[in-house]
């Protein structure tokens, strides 16, 4: 099936084929992964330019790796060594970056729609590894890929999705990405972690009962409490959320038997998960889903740059 997609930036321009080949590159380089020599030639001759104008560990390190292990030659650009600081606007940043002849930008930014302000200047590919309080379509596309690993299907999931839904980027991409491949999603949130208008992320149901929610999912996704965007004091205190709103030992017994836990990271041990629940043998898929942002950002970066096959043949 043909991929005839330029830019990563907004999830909801995928269907639900264009996941599915996404999903279905990826795991075909899971081989190329788990082999001693982890490297490719499909991306030789590609130049991609890492812009990460915020911090960032496991984004940033899971692209860098995809990049190598995909034979790109890379340059890793921004923080404090970005002319920005100089006073340079991001147009003429990006248009320098563009004389070296590069062929896909992946942006980091804490201002929304910088990815798209990039796309249109640039002329190059795009991918959104994270914009403000918008979106991370990558991030989205490792969590439905190590939910599809672990159930096998999308068909009739009840997913909920737990916490900080106002200030966070991934419900952004996660929650239209689930329904685009059919599952049924629940936000589990107090009001003041809620964004004014949930239903415009598309969920099918709203709830401020952890408790009651619990029994019916399939997945259970839990979020982090996201301090650096929050304004005023939306709970009286992180012990309080834990009580109302973490992911314990205790409610572990409220679960399906199969049902799995999935958070994006850094987790608050103590805060939305306990250590029990974060390290749970059966239910926690947490490594499986870094691992997993290694394969869907090599598949992301084949897909959009169109490289060889080699990828999978060498």
């Amino acid at each position: 099936m043909a991929f005839n997609h330029k830019h990563l930036i907004d999830i909801t321009q995928y269907s639900a084929d264009d996941i599915m080949l996404l999903l279905e590159t990826a795991k075909n380089f899971k081989q190329v992964n788990e082999r001693r020599v982890k490297k490719v030639p499909t991306l030789k001759g590609f130049t991609v330019v890492n812009m990460f104008n915020e911090p960032s560990t496991r984004t940033r390190s899971s692209f860098e790796i995809a990049e190598k292990r995909l034979s790109a030659d890379s340059l890793n650009f921004g923080g404090s060594s970005t002319s920005t600081v100089k006073g340079e606007s991001l147009v003429d940043t990006v248009e320098t970056l563009c004389s070296y002849k590069i062929d896909l930008i992946v942006v980091r930014d804490k201002h929304a729609g910088v990815p798209r302000k990039i796309a249109d200047v640039s002329g190059v590919s795009v991918i959104d590894a994270g914009d403000g309080k918008h979106q991370h379509p990558t991030q989205a596309l490792l969590d439905l890929y190590s939910i599809w690993e672990r159930k096998g299907s999308f068909d009739n999931l009840k997913v909920a999705v737990v916490g900080d839904i106002g200030h966070s980027r991934v419900c952004g991409s996660l929650i239209p990405a689930l329904k685009i491949m059919g599952c049924d999603v629940t936000v589990v949130a107090p009001p003041t972690l809620l964004p004014a208008r949930p239903d415009i992320l598309g969920v099918d149901h709203v709830s401020s009962n952890l408790d009651e929610v619990l029994p019916e999912m399939d997945v259970v996704y839990m979020l982090r409490i996201q301090r650096e965007r929050l304004e005023g004091a939306p709970y009286p205190s992180l012990r309080e959320y834990n009580m109302l709103y973490g992911l314990t030992q205790k409610r572990d017994k409220l679960m399906k038997p199969d049902a799995c836990v999935c958070h994006p990271g850094p987790i608050n041990r103590g805060v939305e998960l306990d250590s029990f629940m974060a390290d749970h043998p059966e239910r926690s898929i947490i490594l499986d889903q870094v691992y997993a942002g290694v394969l869907v950002r090599m598949a992301a970066l084949y897909l959009l740059l169109g490289g060889s096959n080699d990828g999978f043949d060498a």
